[in-house]
């Protein structure tokens, strides 16, 4: 078998990849969520594990649920009318069937034809009598589901699963024992995807779903198992709890943070450091010098919402503080893309890594504008000190611009 790596694009396959063990979130997952039949949506930032949650959990089902697991990624075409979703439905479904050997009888009533005249209505038939004819409860999975959040037909099929929810509970329909929807946005709240105008979609048609509050930061002692299981390979003699401690201080355990700090120390780190406080601060430097798909939607989203712009720039270069309030939009939006979170009932910056990326980047577009540089360069926050970024009481990152 080929050596595991630290993966940082795609899903994390434990065969394959230093892992952090989730079995207790998964565990947690199962018991609060999938057990009592709920549907729920697990929105979280990008590149947060929520696809790899997602296979983890498949995997962790298998035994006890029938798991059906999608993704509406580059799936424009499923959208172009209630038919084509219907029909493109059926056979995404039937062709997880064929991968996971479904009983010939059930495959064979699955896949009929379906009606041109009531598409969603012949497919939420087709759901209830996949549901009667399977010995086991059935889970489906969709994940990407808000690559098509802002579309009337998704909207549609939301509304389906959740009329066909309600009957269930009421003995009058079967259908999907839970649905577990993955992805950025909660379609709970799809406004947030809407474009200007659009008020008429704005009541979501999944307000049956249940908060999902499982945390999936990664602790310091889930960091510091999947360094352990590394450390068994190499024998680096790495202390293995002040590593996770270090990585964690400066990531607050987000996943793809946690996995590129270990990405980069074993690839660009010389190996006398590597391993090493020093070896992680001269890890964080390159990774803040570095053009990644994290940092590159970071600035995109800050573009797209100039007011939350206006409050990280506040809190870094102005030193306010804003108490914190989940139902301010902003806010909201903020806790939503990862980059802040609440922290003693303030909203703060959510790790120092996106502190300081945020910081050079307003920095140098101050510079580069030559509007408000020399004020900016007065009022660096406590932070700052000798031209450089202090991250840790004696690690600086220089500001890049």
């Amino acid at each position: 078998m080929e050596n595991k790596t630290f993966n940082v694009t795609g899903v994390c396959i434990p065969d394959k990849h230093y892992m952090a063990d989730v079995s207790g979130k998964l565990k947690k997952i199962t018991e609060t969520f999938i057990k009592p039949g709920k549907y729920f949506t697990i929105n979280r930032a990008r590149q947060y594990g929520k696809t790899t949650t997602l296979y983890l959990l498949e995997r962790y089902l298998q035994k006890d649920y029938l798991v059906i697991s999608l993704s509406f990624e580059a799936a424009d075409d499923l959208f172009a009318s209630r038919y084509s979703f219907a029909a493109g439905f059926i056979r995404r479904v039937g062709r997880k069937m064929r991968q996971l050997c479904w009983e010939d009888a059930v495959q064979e009533k699955w896949n009929v034809p379906i009606s041109r005249e009531f598409p969603m209505e012949d497919l939420s038939d087709r759901i209830s009598e996949l549901c009667l004819l399977c010995g086991k409860r059935i889970v489906l999975m969709v994940d990407e589901v808000d690559k098509s959040s802002d579309n009337q037909i998704f909207l549609s099929f939301l509304g389906m699963l959740r009329t066909k929810y309600l009957e269930q509970q009421q003995g009058t329909d079967r259908t999907f024992h839970s649905v577990i929807l993955a992805g950025v946005y909660d379609v709970k709240n799809l406004k947030l995807k809407l474009n200007p105008g659009e008020e008429s979609k704005y009541n979501s048609p999944w307000n049956v779903a249940a908060d999902f509050d499982v945390n999936m930061n990664l602790s310091v002692c889930e960091i510091e198992g999947m360094l352990s299981e590394y450390e068994k390979d190499h024998m680096m003699g790495m202390d293995l709890h002040l590593m996770a401690q270090e990585i964690y201080d400066y990531t607050s355990g987000y996943p793809f943070l946690v996995s590129k700090i270990c990405k980069r120390m074993v690839e660009d780190i010389e190996e006398k450091i590597r391993w090493t406080r020093y070896g992680v601060s001269e890890t964080v430097k390159l990774i803040l010098n570095e053009s990644n798909t994290l940092f590159d939607d970071m600035r995109k989203k800050i573009t797209d919402y100039p007011e939350l712009r206006e409050m990280l720039y506040a809190i870094l270069f102005k030193g306010q503080s804003f108490a914190y309030n989940p139902d301010n939009f902003i806010m909201d939006v903020g806790c939503m893309f990862g980059f802040i979170k609440e922290e003693d009932g303030k909203a703060v910056i959510a790790n120092r890594i996106f502190e300081t990326r945020l910081y050079n980047l307003f920095l140098s577009e101050e510079m580069l504008n030559n509007q408000t540089y020399l004020a900016g360069a007065r009022v660096k926050n406590q932070f700052v000190q000798d031209d450089g970024l202090n991250i840790e009481d004696k690690v600086l990152v220089e500001v890049v611009v």
